[in-house]
C-alpha cells in the first residue's frame, strides 16, 4: 500500500502578522516610518500623515507575503 504525500502547513512569520495586514484585494498594508521618537521636530502636518496606515512598497510587499502565505 502506498502512501499519499502529504504537502506540509506552511508556519506565519508571527512578527510579520501583528505588523501587516493584507488588503481584499491583496495589497500589503502596514505603518509608516519615522513616527516613533524625536517627534518635537517634526511639523505636526507631518505627524498626522505618519500616523496613518501606508501600502508596503512591491518589493518590499512581495517578501511580507512570503511571511504570512494565508493572509491573516
Amino acid at each position: 500500500m502506498v502512501k499519499a504525500k502529504v504537502k506540509l502547513k506552511l508556519k506565519t512569520h508571527r512578527g510579520a502578522a501583528k505588523r501587516f495586514k493584507l488588503t481584499a484585494g491583496g495589497k500589503v498594508v502596514g505603518r509608516h516610518a519615522y513616527a516613533r521618537h524625536i517627534l518635537t521636530s517634526k511639523a505636526r502636518k507631518r505627524k498626522r500623515r505618519l500616523a496613518k496606515d501606508a501600502l508596503v512598497a512591491p518589493g518590499d510587499a512581495a517578501q511580507v507575503r512570503r511571511m504570512m502565505p494565508y493572509g491573516r
